[in-house]
């Protein structure tokens, strides 16, 4: 095995992230990288490498704070899917569609934008709930839906990657501590402020709304949609709120807010609980992965136990639900899976500090964190995924970060900044085409209007960086 690193040390995450622009497959591509990284680790030869590749996935295994994380992924599944077919979700839309609440255009687009900041649990259930809430009410007051496609975008994964309480924390805690970084929770909750992007998107698109800024494609679409038409393929006009009341199950009579709203709350309130137990008095020194794994067990536990007494569901078709919803966030605890066995072996390759040396070597400190927030910005434009980027991404600007004595948590901070930013950006990128149609409009439209904002944000997020280096 090798002891030090070769500028071959670099291949691994370089192949995977050309694979993935290259098929879009997020999965395959990381194999890859650990086939070629285990190959380089094992005398260069590719069976072996390939035997060693499966056992490096086994071994992540081996660790508990991983297999935490892995099996909080498959929880929070669970969790969500129970809320949904609980009516926890229905109910919640019900309970905001009071029209006493909104009676202006702008009350409206303020609506859209809030539910996108309180429904952290998932961000694709944000988009759902914010345009299941908010689409009516745009076209009753004449507001184009693809201004509440991009509010929809703007807050649901913005929000989602600063909240430590959702998947999103897990791989993200998980992936920092795959570097080796002691408390890799704290490290993330330093992060927070330095996430420029998600923070910039937020405020943006509360300026927008409050100062009615229509750029480009969007000034188009408001001009449109004013003059009563909602899309340019249709002729349907937006005169008043259809009435969906015929299309309602006879399970939405019994939905109610509650199911939704308790086990947020549960698992809001016991996040910081178990953070102080874990760190023997100190939050901060609690252990990130074993209290989100029991926050979303005790949240889990009121979810079943509220359904249970007021027999809306048996045991039988809860765990129904469970393995349903576990089901659905199998891909992500596979990506993580896959993206932890990475780390592993590029940190026993010496990735990290070889790309260190080379970056401290020829680009200006100053511009490293912009370097990282654009690289992370290209990859997930590219492939459509922050997930996939930030399974890339942040083991190596930690390991930059480590090996130069800069701010880790401002370069981590950039490598979720980017993630989120070419995301946003990119047309093929899953949450692009969950805002689309949650908000009911055009995907490509949505892409259109979307991208100026993006790429204002964008660039304040690359100014931030520059002078928070400086």
């Amino acid at each position: 095995m090798l002891n030090e690193p070769q500028w071959y040390s670099v291949l691994p995450p370089i192949i995977a992230i050309i694979l993935a622009i290259k098929t879009k497959q997020v999965l395959p591509s990381l194999f890859a990288g650990i086939w070629i990284g285990c190959t380089l680790l094992y005398n260069f030869n590719p069976l072996i490498g390939l035997a060693k590749g499966f056992d490096s996935i086994i071994d992540v295994f081996s660790d508990p704070g991983d297999t935490r994380i892995l099996i909080f992924t498959l929880l929070i599944g669970a969790l969500i899917t129970t809320i949904e077919k609980s009516g926890g979700v229905s109910g919640f839309v019900a309970f905001l569609e009071n029209r006493k609440w909104v009676h202006t255009g702008l009350r409206a687009q303020i609506l859209a934008w809030m539910t996108g900041i309180v429904i952290f649990i998932e961000s694709n259930i944000t988009s759902l709930v914010a345009g299941s809430v908010s689409r009516p009410l745009f076209d009753r007051y004449k507001i184009s839906r693809e201004k509440l496609a991009y509010l929809i975008d703007a807050t649901a994964a913005p929000v989602c990657v600063m909240v430590p309480l959702n998947a999103w924390t897990a791989v993200i805690i998980g992936l920092i501590a795959s570097t080796g970084m002691e408390n890799a929770f704290g490290v993330f909750i330093q992060s927070i402020p330095y996430n420029l992007y998600a923070i910039t998107a937020i405020i943006l698109a509360f300026i927008v709304v409050w100062k009615n800024i229509n750029l480009g494609p969007m000034a188009a679409a408001e001009i449109r949609t004013q003059q009563g038409q909602i899309s340019w393929q249709s002729n349907e006009h937006s005169t008043e709120i259809p009435d969906n009341s015929n299309e309602k199950s006879s399970d939405a009579k019994e939905s109610s807010a509650i199911f939704m709203i308790l086990p947020i709350l549960t698992m809001t309130l016991s996040m910081p609980a178990f953070l102080f137990l874990t760190g023997g008095g100190n939050i901060m020194k609690g252990n990130g992965p074993t209290a989100i794994f029991w926050s979303i067990c005790a949240a889990l536990f009121v979810c079943w136990a509220m359904l249970l007494i007021k027999k809306r569901h048996n045991i039988s078709e809860l765990m129904q639900f469970f393995m349903e919803g576990a089901g659905k966030l199998l891909p992500i605890a596979t990506i993580l899976l896959l993206a932890l066995t990475l780390g592993d072996v590029a940190k026993s390759l010496g990735t990290g500090p070889y790309v260190a040396g080379i970056a401290g070597a020829n680009v200006p400190a100053v511009f490293l964190a912009p370097l990282v927030f654009l690289v992370s910005g290209f990859i997930a434009f590219s492939v459509g995924s922050s997930w996939g980027t930030f399974a890339i991404m942040i083991p190596i600007a930690i390991s930059i970060a480590t090996t130069l004595g800069l701010s880790v948590p401002m370069f981590l901070g950039a490598a979720l900044s980017g993630g989120i930013f070419g995301d946003h950006a990119s047309p093929i990128s899953d949450t692009t085409v969950v805002a689309s149609m949650a908000a009911g409009t055009d995907h490509i439209e949505h892409v259109r209007t979307q991208l100026p904002y993006a790429m204002i944000a964008g660039i304040i997020s690359i100014i931030g960086f520059i002078l928070l280096s400086l």
